[in-house]
Formats: structure tokens, C-alpha cells, sequence
């Protein structure tokens, strides 16, 4: 009863979705709490991806699969309802560390910049940046089959919710701890509540497996690595730790480069992909 307290309090804290009333009060709130739910953010990234993909294949049926831009629309509006589903929380969080780390020089001045709510333009680059190539990988692996998309987006947004728990367990935390969201996060995760992540992973990784080969998660699973890995190195260098905004940013440019991964694969060898209820 304690993880599904810890796992509501996640889909509390990093989505929209109503955990409210009744049930709020019976999952409570602690700043310990809130620590130990980081074992559950990629729990969360299923949610998403059920509403990333129910959305994202709603639409190509209703426009029509065969259409040329259907891949394209759905990309995009299935985008829209996750982050409304989101709160644009983590996109908000990569908008704060692009201004910092363009706009500033000194590891001080980066944190103030990031402090600051307003976006600047490093911000909006970053942001109309990552949303074009989320809209274009989604679209392109649509263009190569449905089922290939829907598995994507549910991979996608599981692993990349894994990757910022490495920062949290490597780095320390060098926000403001007065006033930060990410306070409760501040101190390092077990290594118990990592491994509980990692199983978080098993399944949806296990099922991408089964229906787009080995091959397509190698790829996509190293390119998501690698993204969080080289931001990793960015955040260690310039700011010799991490704040909440860091790990937004690193679940943002994980996630695109698990799509860029499948894509790589699925243009360069192809992929006859099952869709999910087959699978199952």
C-alpha cells in the first residue's frame, strides 16, 4: 500500500492528472515521501505513453493511415494532449536550463538565469527546437508503420523518465534547497529505489523488444543514453550538480533520442513491426 501511495504521489507531483479529494488525502504528502517516489517516475512515463499513444493512434485512424501528413498531425497533437497531461513540466524545465547555460558564464550567473521564469530566447530556441524534432522523428516513424510509433512513444517516455535518477544518485543538488521544487530529491536516491526504477523499465523495454526486434532497442535505448549521458556532462561541468530544471531537460533530450535511435534503424535495416495487442 506504501508504493502505490508512493507511485500516486508521483503522478501527483509530475502530471496534471487529478489525484484529488478522497484520495489525496489518503496518499498524504511528506518531503520523505516525495523522495521515495522518485522509485516510480518511469511508473509515470507509462501513463503518459498510454495517453501518448492512445491519442497518436486515435488520430491516424480517424484522419486515415494512408494519408500523407496523418503521421505529421498526429505527432503533433498527440504531443499537445501529453503536455497538458504534463503541465509542460519537464519542456519547462529544458526552456530554464537553455537560457542559463546560453546566457550565462559563471556557475553562479547559470543558476540565477535559471531561477528566473521568464524565457529568453536560448529558451524558446530550445523549446521550438526540441518540439520540431519530436514532430518529425514521431512522424517519421509513423510514416514507417503505426505500430512502430505507438511502441516508440511507450518506450520513449518509460526510459526517459529513468535517466534523470542518475543524475539524482551521481550528482548533488545545487539549486536553491529554500524554495526549489526538486528539494525533497535533493538528497541522493538508495540505490534499492533505483533498482525499483530500473523494473519500472523491464516490461515496457521486454514488449518493445518482442514487436521491433533487438536491434531497434539497442539503438534506441544507447541514443537515449547517450543523450542523458551528455547532458550528464553538461550539468557536471558547468554547474558541478544539478536542480529540477536539469532533469526535465535530461528526460526531454533523452526521450527525442530514443525516437532519433528507432528511427536510425528502422530507415537504415527496416522493421515489420506487430502491434501492441498482438504482442500481448
Amino acid at each position: 500500500m506504501q508504493a502505490i501511495r508512493h507511485y500516486l504521489l508521483a503522478v501527483q507531483f509530475f502530471t496534471r492528472i487529478p489525484v484529488s479529494g478522497r484520495l489525496a488525502n489518503w496518499v498524504g504528502y511528506s518531503p520523505a515521501m516525495l523522495r521515495a517516489s522518485a522509485a516510480h517516475f518511469p511508473g509515470v512515463g507509462w501513463l503518459v505513453a498510454v495517453i501518448a499513444a492512445v491519442s497518436f493512434g486515435a488520430i491516424s485512424c480517424l484522419l486515415g493511415p494512408q494519408q500523407t501528413f496523418t503521421p505529421l498531425v498526429a505527432a503533433v497533437l498527440s504531443t499537445i494532449v501529453t503536455v497538458m497531461a504534463t503541465g509542460g513540466f519537464h519542456e519547462d524545465g529544458l526552456a530554464d536550463v537553455a537560457d542559463g547555460l546560453g546566457g550565462g558564464y559563471q556557475r553562479e550567473r547559470v543558476l540565477e538565469i535559471m531561477k528566473d521564469s521568464r524565457i529568453g530566447a536560448f529558451g524558446a530556441m530550445a523549446l521550438v527546437l526540441a518540439f520540431t524534432a519530436k514532430f518529425a522523428l514521431l512522424a517519421q516513424l509513423g510514416n514507417q508503420g503505426l505500430a512502430i510509433a505507438l511502441w516508440s512513444l511507450l518506450g520513449g517516455h518509460v526510459v526517459s523518465r529513468f535517466w534523470p535518477l542518475i543524475a539524482v544518485r551521481t550528482l548533488p543538488h545545487v539549486g536553491d534547497t529554500a524554495t526549489s521544487k526538486s528539494k525533497p530529491l535533493a538528497d541522493q536516491i538508495t540505490m534499492g529505489a533505483l533498482i525499483t526504477a530500473l523494473l519500472w523499465c523491464v516490461i515496457p523495454v521486454l514488449l518493445f523488444t518482442l514487436a521491433l526486434g533487438w536491434q531497434a532497442a539497442l539503438a534506441a535505448i544507447v541514443c537515449s543514453g547517450i543523450g542523458a549521458g551528455w547532458m550528464l556532462w553538461r550539468f557536471q561541468k558547468r554547474l558541478q550538480g544539478f536542480t529540477g530544471d536539469c532533469l526535465g531537460t535530461i528526460q526531454q533530450v533523452s526521450e527525442i533520442a530514443f525516437y532519433l535511435g528507432v528511427a536510425i534503424v528502422a530507415g537504415q535495416q527496416g522493421i515489420a513491426p506487430v502491434l501492441p495487442w498482438q504482442t500481448l
